[in-house]
């Protein structure tokens, strides 16, 4: 351990993977010296003046530190709903600073030559404002709006089920809503089996082949359901359609991180869900035109599951040519120039890595060990995260479910149920991007995510205290506002993602995460019986008892990361610089399991 002083305090203060934090205060302020900012007016002018004769590529860290732009992890952060972020000079260097700007931690750190991007990597690669913010605008183009059309497709045709409730469906099948409630547990179920599954498959052939393959598969299950003939064929087509489009969200959110920043990602999750309710709004105004088709006595949901499905199955065959494989890897033989120019590609990987390390851990066509899997599933520190998935949907994932039928229940034309049902998802929308927003500005994953118990509990008790002579209005009202709760999975799962760090365990906790909200849509689903209609007396107060037991949740979850930090912070603390220096060249533990990583919560 021959390193300086001055290569310790880089390695303990600046060269921390910016997934990890330091505890504060904890050291003397000792810090390596960069050239300023400001007196380097572009990336090319400083290549050129330092380097006149040599290529960019030739450039070594050894002829001094390269400038670097100023940490934006305090300061991207918004303060105010009302307040706009720093303006920065759209020619200043972009570049952050990370573990590749020091010569020790540069080859811990290196990507492996398996690593697919291995070969735009350049430690010396500098960009300006100006062409990242250029380079993120084409990645949302190319890449997040057809994530968003994908997801748009596939609840499409995991949500018309609503939508046909609305007709005469479970009557022409000859059905009750305990066959209902089956349908939903069996499809809630199959899709539960398939997540990991699906992870593994994606990760050995890759999203951009399996995702596109999961699409139309599952199409052909949903525009089959024209023929459904009653309670066998019902329940069928709903386990299929749940198995083939199990592990589709973490597959897709696992392909995004391929593009985005930890920053970043948040927020476009938050518009990724946001098809979620735009696919209620806009399935409820095309329910309503496609239910009046009635052609030879044939019901009109048969001839939108039918139209939905095919729509699927277009986009399933559009996606095999619109998702890369990677951010280099976008070139085919329809498109032999790519998308992106070289220059992109250096900036496109090397902003990606210098924001998390980990990200070049595994290919993009690489499987997982069985090993891996048992790992990562024994991570304890994740639990809290799974279980909160599992129960933090069921108070509102219930009257969710029975909107329309309750609807119907309440006397209203299947036209207006649709149109009726509109609102509460406008209201969701909403609140779902300000609680992604506002967990950016407080920076508490806790206090932005137990807002949806805290909104959804007084309206359960209102509820709760409803009887047979209660306005259908005033049940209308109530029923919407719950509907329209603050979606706060986005800002789970980037929680999920964030607290696992490495590819490895993001895959299997993305699945496992997953899979328990999967469970916990089982558990809604059958809350509501038959025996308890209309009002679910039994089924509002369950669902009153869970909500006040998720608030204590949250709590004790954030007690629990705090304390993890807390107890990290002590070790790091008494630990002197070679003690530290020699733990980060040396320790075999990965992700999460860093003495030097904390947790976000």
């Amino acid at each position: 351990m021959g390193c300086s002083h001055a290569i310790f305090c880089a390695l303990l203060r600046r060269h921390i993977p910016r997934g990890f934090r330091h505890p504060k205060k904890s050291q003397p302020s000792m810090s390596i010296r960069r050239p300023s900012i400001e007196k380097t007016s572009s990336v090319q002018d400083f290549l050129d003046d330092k380097h006149q004769e040599k290529d960019d590529s030739q450039v070594s860290l050894k002829d001094g530190p390269l400038p670097l732009g100023a940490s934006i992890e305090d300061d991207d952060r918004p303060k105010g709903f009302w307040r706009r972020k720093l303006k920065r000079d759209p020619d200043a260097i972009a570049t952050q600073p990370s573990v590749f700007d020091d010569p020790v931690t540069l080859e811990v750190y290196r990507p492996p030559p398996i690593y697919e991007n291995t070969h735009r990597f350049d430690p010396n690669a500098r960009w300006t404002w100006r062409e990242e913010k250029r380079l993120v605008r084409k990645i949302d183009l190319r890449i997040m709006v057809w994530a968003f059309v994908m997801f748009f497709a596939l609840d499409l045709d995991r949500s018309n089920i609503s939508q046909a409730n609305a007709d005469n469906f479970l009557k022409d099948l000859h059905m009750t809503t305990d066959d209902f409630n089956l349908g939903n547990t069996l499809f809630r179920l199959a899709f539960l089996i398939a997540e990991l599954p699906s992870q593994l498959v994606s990760k050995r052939i890759g999203p951009d082949v399996w995702i596109p393959s999961q699409m139309v598969l599952w199409s052909v299950v949903s525009w089959s359901q024209y023929w459904l003939s009653g309670r066998a064929s019902f329940l069928a087509t709903r386990f299929l359609l749940g198995f083939l489009q199990g592990g589709f969200i973490p597959d897709v959110v696992l392909y995004l991180s391929y593009f985005y920043t930890k920053t970043e990602l948040p927020i476009r999750l938050a518009w990724f869900w946001v098809s979620n309710y735009l696919t209620d709004i806009v399935g409820a105004f095309l329910a309503t035109g496609i239910l009046q088709l009635r052609h030879n006595g044939v019901s009109g949901w048969r001839y939108l599951f039918l139209i939905e499905g095919l729509f699927t199955c277009v986009c399933g065959l559009l996606s095999f040519a619109l998702m890369p494989a990677g951010p280099t890897q976008t070139k085919a033989w329809f498109r032999p120039h790519g998308w992106f120019t070289e220059r992109e590609e250096i900036v496109m990987v090397n902003r990606v890595l210098r924001d998390d390390p980990s990200k070049s851990d595994m290919h993009n066509r690489q499987g997982l060990t069985p090993k891996m899997i048992w790992q990562a599933l024994c991570d304890w520190r994740m639990w809290p995260l799974y279980i909160l998935g599992m129960t933090h949907m069921i108070p509102v994932g219930t009257p969710q479910v029975y909107l329309t039928l309750s609807l119907r229940n309440l006397g209203f034309s299947t036209t207006d149920t649709n149109l009726l049902s509109v609102p509460a998802y406008v209201i969701g929308t909403i609140g779902l991007l300000i609680t992604c927003y506002l967990s950016e500005i407080i920076n508490s994953r806790v206090l932005s995510s137990i807002i949806l118990q805290i909104w959804a509990l007084p309206l359960l008790i209102a509820l709760y205290t409803f009887n047979l002579h209660t306005s259908q209005w005033v049940y209308y009202t109530v029923v919407t506002l719950i509907v329209g709760f603050p979606y706060v999975h986005p800002i789970q799962v980037a929680w999920a993602s964030r607290n696992s760090y490495s590819v490895r365990t993001r895959t299997i906790s993305a699945s496992m995460y997953n899979i328990f909200v999967q469970a916990g849509a089982i558990i809604y689903a059958n809350i509501y019986q038959a025996s308890d209609a209309p009002l679910y007396k039994k089924g509002n107060r369950a669902l009153i008892g869970i909500c006040v037991m998720n608030i204590v949740l949250y709590i004790l979850t954030f007690f629990f990361y705090r304390a993890l930090n807390r107890r990290r912070e002590k070790i790091w603390a008494t630990m002197t610089f070679k003690e530290r220096a020699e733990y980060l060249e040396t320790t075999k533990d990965v992700g999460n399991q860093r003495l030097d990583f904390r947790f976000a919560y």
